[in-house]
């Protein structure tokens, strides 16, 4: 009995001694800073491609939302001005349309969204030079722009703006993962850096979207156009 008296104190210390040495203590490094983000084009070029089957959204169009719900895209085809969403009123599949050239894009809607620089607004609104708004991006192969003519909110705004419903057929389309790529007739959408890049990256184009800023990367090496934060613009 007296040898298991002092043989118990003796495991009880060897626990200890094991326990303590299986610690690792850390700290913070207060001089650690983190890398920038990558720049849209090496997010595209970097990133994983998704298995795009959750993300079918209909015949040749891929759909999804961040997240955070800030942002809605769809990688799908365009004709003329008319483009193939599942979740915006479009005249895509009329039949007059069927003579033009089928374009694939990448389209992308903000439901807070910075203003348009002037540099970057495209369209003259119909002569008006009025309702050229934030809140939309759309990829070509070969060009990225934001902004569009219109009246009226988009459906991502509608839905999960300020004064969104928060339901609706933008509600029930799945969320890609931050960090994740999606691809469709090489043009490819990333949701990362608290928003989504979409491009082509073959050709150097691309474009970059949040709540408070935007970029637009050409093919010709010229450095992108980035919007500052500003408060954010809705209809």
């Amino acid at each position: 009995m007296e040898a298991m008296r002092r043989t118990v104190p003796g495991i009880l210390a060897a626990l200890i001694l094991l326990a303590c040495t299986a610690c690792t203590i850390t700290r913070e490094d207060p001089d650690y800073v983190p890398p920038p983000p990558l720049s849209a084009l090496e997010q595209l070029k970097q990133a994983p491609v998704a298995d795009a089957a959750p993300f079918s959204a209909g015949e040749g169009v891929l759909s999804f939302v961040t997240a955070d719900h800030s942002a809605v895209c769809s990688l799908t085809s365009q004709r003329g001005e008319h483009i193939n969403l599942p979740y915006e009123q479009n005249a895509y599949s009329d039949a007059a349309n069927n003579k033009l050239a089928i374009v694939p894009v990448a389209h992308c809607e903000l439901a807070v969204y910075p203003k348009p620089e002037a540099a970057d607004v495209t369209d003259d609104c119909a002569g008006t030079g009025l309702g050229y708004l934030g809140g939309a991006a759309l990829l070509t192969p070969d060009k990225a722009t934001y902004g569009e003519c219109r009246s009226g909110v988009t459906r991502m705004e509608a839905e999960f703006g300020p004064k969104g419903t928060k339901a609706g057929s933008i509600s029930q389309l799945p969320v890609l993962a931050d960090g994740q790529n999606l691809e469709r007739n090489g043009l490819r959408c990333s949701a990362y850096n608290n928003g989504v890049a979409c491009g082509n990256v073959s050709a150097g184009v691309a474009f970059f979207i949040s709540r408070d800023h935007y970029e637009l990367v050409s093919g010709a090496g010229a450095d992108p156009s980035a919007t500052p934060s500003v408060a954010p613009k809705s209809p």
